[in-house]
């Protein structure tokens, strides 16, 4: 395997090639130098390219102007009564990053010149906050069109009101025509996941509302943790009344975990880290635990820290990824094997398993990309190959099952492989993107993890768009 390309005129001529029209991606390898020729990881990467410019065609082909394909009917999806065009926003940094170009300018054009937020749609907060207003200022930072960041912040603005709560803690749904808000009881990923997104906008407007607002969510929710320093699942935007007690790091919290070191890393917001340092703290002492040999985190009492459940969900195996950024690469590691272990016991991961009792409570694999992001951040910190080998049966795995003669599809059922007529919206935006950077990662993009900041959904923010000393500024802290 090339670790690196010492050559300046070689790395120049290779990111030419790679970088050029998928159509001649075949040929192009061909005429690459024999130090490059030879490199299975290289042909890999060229692969995912091929099978992203194949998959983004099946969808212009069969659902452009809506949010998702449904590639076994050649049919497509929305989440609302109007489309909100997420699948495409989700795709352009992943196309961006691929040398796409072409497809991700089609929808830049798009979203400048046809595209209207004045939607009578109530629209879940987190989900567009992550997918369309983080996948929108990506957009910008790749672009630099002011006008995509002009209907960045009008999309923004019609999202602030969900944050006008008696507690700051977001309404689950607000109404992008008329700002009518609605759903008083959220998860606490939906609670406080709005640091990042917001600090970048705020950081690109001047304008510190937007930080402050998602701030104060993430503090809400921190300022109501336990003595043991947990908090748990639900909780009442109005009053701050816990509505459960279950205390995790799995789908329902996870985003809450990574946005606050993201959020410090990019911005150098000291509060944030003291949040995260807390918080990891009491998740390592009350949460965590060895079974049969392999490192857990299931579900405790966030008040006494009892264990209470063994059930753990696919959107955990992010863990490593957060876990390894932050400097644990030993924790990190352990659980990776973890959800590898899993993954390799069926051939996909199912989205909730019982670790315990070592069967799926419900088996379906949507395309998840999580263990493959945090494979992607442990090659990289480490250096260690069986990330990357871990990384290549993925995309074997994900060949094998999940694709078919328009895209890829989801699984119902990891135990039987049936297929699901689905293909999320973060198969674009991170799986494809993870495993491309994964595969181009020694010959092609070796810096680039470093230059870059992840948002949830895999929208990338170079470190030097942020100024440090600038973001207190901005962003008001």
């Amino acid at each position: 395997m090339i670790k690196y390309i010492t050559s300046t005129s070689l790395l120049f001529l290779f990111t030419s090639v790679v970088l050029t029209s998928c159509k001649s991606d075949i040929q192009q390898a061909s005429e690459l130098p024999k130090v490059i020729e030879d490199s299975t990881n290289i042909k890999l990467a060229l692969e995912v390219k091929a099978e992203t410019k194949r998959t983004w065609d099946a969808y212009k082909k069969y659902a452009w102007g809506h949010d998702v394909l449904k590639p076994l009917s050649k049919s497509y999806q929305d989440w609302y009564e109007e489309s909100l065009y997420i699948s495409p926003i989700d795709a352009y940094s992943s196309l961006h990053l691929m040398g796409l170009k072409d497809e991700a300018k089609e929808i830049e054009n798009y979203v400048v010149d046809s595209l209207s937020w004045d939607k009578n749609i109530n629209a879940k907060i987190f989900e567009v906050n992550i997918r369309i207003l983080g996948g929108l200022l990506s957009m910008y930072e790749l672009s630099g069109n002011p006008k995509v960041l002009e209907k960045t912040v009008d999309f923004a603005d019609r999202m602030m009101p969900a944050f006008d709560s008696p507690t700051g803690i977001p309404y689950y749904y607000v109404n992008l025509k008329t700002g009518e808000v609605s759903g008083n009881q959220v998860n606490v990923a939906e609670a406080g996941s709005y640091t990042f997104e917001m600090g970048v906008l705020s950081y690109y407007t001047k304008d510190p509302k937007y930080y402050q607002a998602g701030k104060k969510a993430t503090k809400a929710i921190f300022d109501r943790r336990s003595d043991l320093n947990l908090i748990a699942e639900i909780i009442n935007v109005e009053t701050g009344e816990w509505k459960s007690n279950q205390s995790h790091i799995c789908a329902g919290i996870d985003s809450y975990y990574e946005y606050m070191y993201k959020s410090y890393l990019l911005f150098g917001d000291q509060e944030l880290k003291d949040v995260w340092d807390t918080s990891i703290a009491a998740i390592h002492k009350h949460i965590s635990e060895m079974y049969n040999g392999n490192l857990h985190y299931g579900r405790v009492h966030f008040e006494t820290g009892e264990h209470t459940s063994d059930v753990i969900t696919l959107y955990d195996a992010f863990f490593p990824a957060i876990l390894a950024v932050s400097g644990d690469t030993d924790r990190a590691e352990q659980y990776q094997k973890t959800w590898d272990d899993i993954w390799n016991k069926y051939g996909l991961e199912p989205m909730i398993y019982d670790y315990k009792k070592e069967e799926p409570n419900y088996p379906v694999y949507d395309l998840n990309p999580e263990i493959v992001e945090s494979a992607y951040y442990l090659y990289h910190i480490t250096g260690k190959d069986k990330y990357l080998a871990m990384s290549k049966q993925f995309w074997s795995d994900i060949k094998e099952h999940c694709k078919d003669d328009v895209a890829f599809h989801s699984v119902e059922d990891v135990r039987t492989m049936e297929p699901k007529d689905y293909m999320p919206t973060f198969f674009f935006a991170e799986t494809l993107k993870y495993l491309y950077l994964s595969f181009a990662h020694d010959d092609m993009l070796p810096t680039y993890f470093d230059e870059q900041v992840f948002n949830t959904e895999a929208h990338p923010f170079a470190r030097a768009t942020f100024d440090k000393n600038e973001a207190r500024k901005r962003l008001g802290f």
